[in-house]
């Protein structure tokens, strides 16, 4: 039985070592376009001749125009225009004997050069760690196996350091988990490497407190406002990791209805507080809600923050009876008209109602006892005119 060992990507009958057949070029490199004349030669000793041999291509056998006998032992074949190759391995070019035997392999590199890589962006958790991520050039697809280095140093006296964890946030992206120092620039690049040439990012330089981003809130609670069936309340905390830490925190809030997958509304800049009243919601619907967080200004830093992601969401139901849609605050002059509306009615039932509070006790509390109170009388004639009609 004919035993066979892997040379490259080639199967080679041990058989064939007695008479060596030798392919050239070997395992070239070749730009896409490119065209390549190879030859194989059998051993003078061997029954073989030039005659008795034919070429595949990745297994598809080449056509005999394109052979040409350059001696008795030796044909060669001319492949023109090459595409990229089929696999980062290489395409396998193969001499054949005429009974389908495989003679003698050669792997083709054919690709395309790295690109310099572009949109490098780094965010470091908590102040701990950094990770970064880029993109590989306008193109990025190279057709052969292109290595990826991140690499940095500190701005001024700091030595060349190789990032190690590739990966960990897509494709194109490393993680730096420990060892780095604050207050200071560094310097960040990529470097991008294959058979073809090497090419180089531009140089990013930044401070981990500029780029830190945190968990998201925690403890968030999303509870209903008394009766009032078109507003929620929301609270949560602040991210645990940065309790230590001198800096400022702009939160988000979004919500979504229950039967949509839609996040329909992102309140912005809610500001470092921890809490926040959506009003204007559909009354009897079960809103999810999520807020997430981005920590500025963290020992003085002038730089904006990185958000965090969502936190994970937190449901509650709206009583029954309400209102058209709205956002925490108003954004336009609909909503002026009907702040406007809503005041003039509550100074007229603080007129009639409010003379045992004393503007001294205006409050919130008392705006919320007039929404009831409305809601209520908006119930009661809603029941008077059902009874009319039947």
């Amino acid at each position: 039985m004919m035993k066979v060992f892997l040379l490259g990507l080639a199967l080679l009958p041990v058989d064939s070592l007695m008479y060596p057949v030798v392919i050239s070029p070997q395992d070239p490199t070749l730009l896409i376009g490119s065209s390549l004349t190879a030859s194989c030669s059998v051993g003078a000793d061997s029954n073989l001749r030039a005659e008795d041999l034919y070429w595949t291509l990745n297994g598809r056998r080449l056509p005999a125009e394109t052979y040409e006998v350059r001696s008795a032992t030796t044909l060669s074949v001319t492949v023109s225009n090459l595409n990229g190759s089929q696999q980062q391995s290489g395409d396998n070019l193969v001499c054949h004997s005429k009974d389908g035997g495989i003679l003698a392999g050669s792997c083709l590199y054919i690709g395309l050069p790295p690109e310099k890589p572009t949109n490098i962006s780094c965010w470091s958790k908590n102040m701990k760690d950094l990770t970064c991520k880029w993109a590989p050039g306008t193109e990025g697809e190279t057709y052969l196996h292109t290595n990826y280095t991140l690499k940095y140093k500190l701005r001024w006296y700091g030595r060349d350091n190789t990032c190690q964890q590739y990966h960990t946030a897509g494709l194109y992206s490393c993680h730096i988990p420990k060892d780095l120092a604050l207050f200071t620039p560094y310097e960040i690049w990529v470097e991008a490497s294959n058979r073809l040439g090497v090419a180089v990012s531009e140089v990013v330089m930044l401070d981990i407190v500029d780029v830190v981003t945190t968990d998201p809130p925690s403890n968030v609670h999303v509870s209903r406002v008394g009766d009032l069936e078109d507003q929620l309340s929301v609270r949560w905390s602040a991210p645990p990791a940065l309790k230590d830490f001198l800096f400022q925190a702009k939160y988000q809030i979004q919500y979504r209805v229950e039967d949509s997958s839609e996040w329909k509304q992102v309140v912005d800049n809610v500001g470092n507080q921890t809490s926040c009243r959506l009003a204007g919601l559909r009354p009897g619907t079960v809103y999810f809600v999520q807020v997430r967080c981005n920590p500025f200004g963290i020992y003085g830093s002038k730089k904006a923050g990185i958000w965090s992601n969502w936190s994970n969401p937190t449901a509650a139901s709206t009583p029954r009876n309400g209102r058209a849609t709205g956002v925490c605050e108003p954004k336009n002059g609909e909503h002026n008209n009907t702040l406007r509306r809503e005041l003039k009615q509550f100074f007229g039932w603080m007129r009639k109602h409010g003379s045992s509070y004393g503007c001294a006790n205006l409050s919130i509390k008392m705006y919320d006892q007039w929404r009831v109170s409305l809601q209520k009388s908006h119930k009661s004639r809603n029941q008077v005119l059902s009874g009319d009609k039947s």
